[in-house]
């Protein structure tokens, strides 16, 4: 029992990353079409330049905020730089230049930081925490905590505030969004922002566990997007729920079969949803975008 209920605080904790990132990528899809593969390199920055900051002797809150706050500048600049000048390009054309964004935002903090990999204290210390006789590192409840903090703050802004109806109407119908008042290139502006926003605080809540290093952000984006498909493009629930799952799937799969392929499980679920159901559990058969 205790060892099940190691693999599944495991699971859920990654599991939990995963979701942010599939987030993020649903919220960009959501409001520009666009398959934002740059979404690894949001969380890689959130957790470098939070180490790099409180390494120069900013206080971790402060730190975690100046990386939050440098992200999403990252994030508007995709936009406004890569994004936006290819209005009306094909979706492969935008899915390469994302794809060269991650590749360029790479490099650059390679030159910018280093090759070595880096951790943060836990927040919590390090002591574990006794779970129906599983050891679990405190800082998996911050990881737990603050992706439902974000779920919940992101349903709250899409539901209960203008801004958030203005995202889900350029969602639904982009043209007749326009046709109202709205600016959607500001919800497109804020989309981006808002993931890079989201990428950053779940790679400053992991880091403290995983470690980060210049190319951390490439294999969360794929753990990201596979979790998206699995759930449902372009579904914020589906999302979450894709993410956890996926989480969950590895921990178990290399509990009880073995961690040399634990990495595999997120390829083979994107074949298995290609192949097999196309609009993700959650999602919508077809979609319609006038």
């Amino acid at each position: 029992m205790a060892e099940l209920v190691q693999f599944l605080m495991s699971g859920l904790t990654v599991g939990a990353v995963y979701a942010l990132v599939a987030l993020g990528f649903t919220l960009i899809y959501n409001a520009s079409d666009v398959v934002n593969f740059a979404q690894g390199e949001f969380v890689m920055l959130g957790g470098m330049v939070t180490v790099f900051v409180s390494a120069a002797g900013v206080p971790l809150p402060l730190a975690a905020l100046v990386a939050v706050a440098a992200t999403i500048g990252v994030g508007l600049l995709l936009y406004a730089l890569a994004i936006a000048p290819a209005r009306g390009a094909s979706p492969v054309t935008l899915i390469i230049i994302t794809i060269g964004a991650s590749i360029l935002l790479r490099g650059a903090a390679q030159v910018l930081f280093d090759k070595q990999f880096h951790k943060l204290p836990s927040f919590s210390g390090d002591t574990p925490v006794n779970v129906l006789g599983a050891a679990v590192q405190p800082q998996s409840f911050w990881v737990l905590g603050g992706a439902a903090v974000i779920v919940l703050l992101l349903y709250a802004f899409l539901e209960r505030t203008v801004l958030g109806k203005a995202v889900l109407a350029t969602a639904a119908n982009r043209l007749a969004a326009r046709l109202v008042g709205i600016n959607t290139t500001t919800v497109m502006a804020l989309a981006f922002g808002g993931s890079a926003a989201i990428g950053a605080i779940a790679g400053i809540l992991i880091t403290p566990i995983t470690l980060t290093s210049y190319d951390a952000g490439t294999l969360l984006a794929l753990k990201g997007f596979a979790a998206a498909m699995l759930g449902g493009m372009g579904n914020p629930l589906g999302a979450v729920a894709g993410g956890l799952l996926l989480g969950l799937l590895e921990a178990l799969a290399a509990g009880y079969i073995s961690s040399t392929y634990k990495d595999a499980f997120a390829f083979i679920v994107i074949l298995v949803v290609l192949f097999a159901m196309p609009q993700g559990l959650f999602g919508r058969r077809a979609v319609e975008r006038v």
